[in-house]
């Protein structure tokens, strides 16, 4: 049986750290809805790291608008991981440090 729950890990470059990325994600995740999951930077590369669970059709959605970014935000890269998942491993959208 295929699982019907999805987790995508986002690995984003560019100009992400200090243009309101993270909080842009959080506002995403909160507008399509029933995203759980977390946001944080990676100050080795200065990235952004993003893990998020849901059905597959709101991550989607959620992806798209990340790969979009903030007004001030510059985007290079977007390395996305698909995993069906059995349960959930968060209770809501966060942003972590």
């Amino acid at each position: 049986m295929l699982s019907s729950i999805f987790r995508v890990a986002l690995k984003v470059s560019g100009r992400v750290q200090g243009v309101g990325f993270r909080y842009f994600t959080l506002e995403a995740a909160e507008s399509v809805g029933g995203i759980t999951g977390f946001v944080r930077n990676e100050y080795s590369d200065r990235g952004v790291e993003i893990y998020a669970e849901g059905s597959k059709a709101d991550l989607e959605r959620f992806v798209s608008s990340v790969k979009e970014g903030p007004a001030l935000s510059h985007i290079s890269d977007v390395s996305i991981d698909w995993r069906p998942i059995e349960r959930r491993q968060y209770e809501s959208f966060t942003i972590t440090d």
